[in-house]
Parts: structure tokens; sequence; C-alpha cells
């Protein structure tokens, strides 16, 4: 035939087109559909579970503040004081129940301690002014005091003359003047001496020594001026170092 024309059998079939080029212009089948339909719902379906998850964690945090900030408002000891609390209400039930069965209460208590427990609190209890720690300076002070008076001996002796030469004088009130009404006796002045030169002696063996640096600088002019130096440097020395060196260089502008 003639050159560029098509052969007989393409040319009467005219163009091709494959089955699935035709479904695209005839338009997507029912099972496409159904499919993009699903895909749809599932992404649907995960967003929504996204937001309810976003929204939960929103929810979550909002709780977690007001908590953090109920927390910070309570006073510092709370939670020693809530176990207490917690701890009296058990005690309280536990008498309840005791008393319904007509049990005694101490004897169950002491029914469920320990063996080796009860021996710690016994030998706690024969301790004589048991250390338990600093808590506050009037707590340390009235365990110095307890100890102290426990070291007084009494004279009874002394006591009963002096009970019989003052008579009712020897119990003062608030309108008796006791000044230059009593004098000392040489023994009981000794014995103070004595135990405030004890006192001393103890005190040192606790004091600390600070080292003494001979090659220091010497920028005071009596102890109490290095006291005053060495706090100055504690808390401003990183701010005035190169201050100090320039000064010492005498470069300083």
């Amino acid at each position: 035939g003639a050159p560029g024309s098509l052969p007989a059998p393409l040319a009467e079939c005219g163009s091709f087109q494959s089955s699935e080029e035709e479904e695209e212009e005839a338009g997507p089948g029912p099972a496409a559909a159904a499919a993009a339909e699903q895909r749809r719902e599932e992404r649907l379906r995960r967003f929504r579970e996204l937001h309810m998850k976003r929204y939960e964690a929103c929810k979550l945090n909002s709780q977690e503040v007001v908590e953090e900030d109920k927390r910070l408002k309570l006073p510092p000891n709370w939670e020693a004081k809530k176990a207490r609390l917690e701890w009296e209400l058990q005690v309280q039930e536990k008498k309840k129940e005791c008393a319904a069965r007509g049990e005694d209460y101490e004897r169950v208590k002491l029914l469920e301690i320990s063996a080796e427990d009860a021996e710690r609190w016994e030998r706690k209890k024969k301790r004589k002014n048991p250390d338990l720690g600093f808590s506050d300076y009037a707590a340390a002070q009235l365990r110095q005091y307890q100890r102290l008076t426990r070291q007084i001996k009494p004279d009874l002796e002394q006591y009963e003359k002096l009970k019989e030469q003052y008579g009712e004088a020897l119990y003062p009130s608030s309108d008796s003047l006791l000044h230059g009404s009593h004098v000392p006796s040489k023994e009981g002045v000794d014995r103070m001496v004595a135990d405030l030169e004890k006192q001393i002696e103890k005190r040192e063996k606790y004091s600390r020594r600070r080292p003494y640096n001979d090659d220091a600088d010497i920028d005071y002019i009596n102890e109490r001026n290095a006291k005053f130096n060495q706090k100055a440097e504690r808390f401003y020395g990183k701010y005035t170092a190169e201050i100090k060196q320039n000064l010492e260089r005498g470069t300083a502008v």
C-alpha cells in the first residue's frame, strides 16, 4: 500500500485502546469506589483516634499542673503530717475492731511486733538522753540542760541546815529580795569551776581547726578583718579577680 498507511487489519480496527483505558474513560468501577471509600474511612478513624489521644494528653497535663500547684502550696512537712494522720486513723480503726471483738488492743499490738523490733525499742528506752539528731537549737539546749542536771548531786545535809537557818525565806516568792542573801560555799564554787572547765575541755575536742597557710598573701590587719576578707572572697572573688590582679600589677585604669 501507500507509504505511511496502516496495515489492513489495523486500519479496519481503527485506533487501538486497552481494556484499562476503556474502564478509565468509562469512569471508576464499583470495586475501586468501594476501596477508595474504605481508605477514606480508615484515615478518618485514625484521625479521630489521634484527636482523642491529644485531648486526653491535654486533660492529663492540666490535671497534673493543678495537682502540682496544690502540692507547692502545702507546708514543707505536709507529707510527714499526712503519714502521721493516716497512721493514727489506722490505729483508731484497729482499736474499734479489737473493742468489737472484746480483745485488748495493746496485747494484739504486741503480738504483731517482731522480736528484733522489741529488742531494739527496749535498748532505746534504756538509753539515757538518747541523741536523736539535730532538729532545732531549743531541743539541743534542752538536751544539754538535761545532761548537766543529771550530773548534779545535791547535798541533802546542807539543804536541811539551810532550811533550818532561813525557814520560809529559803523558798523565795516574787516579793523576795535575793541579792546578797546567799553566799555560796567554797566547795560549791569549786564544783562549778570544775564543771565549767570540763565543758570547755570537751568543747575544744569538737572544734574544727582551720589550717593556716604561711604562703598566703597578708591582706588583713587583724583576725576580724581576715574573716571579713575570706567571706568577701567567697562571695565576690570571681567578680573581682581581674580588678585585684590589675591593682597588684599596677596596670589598673
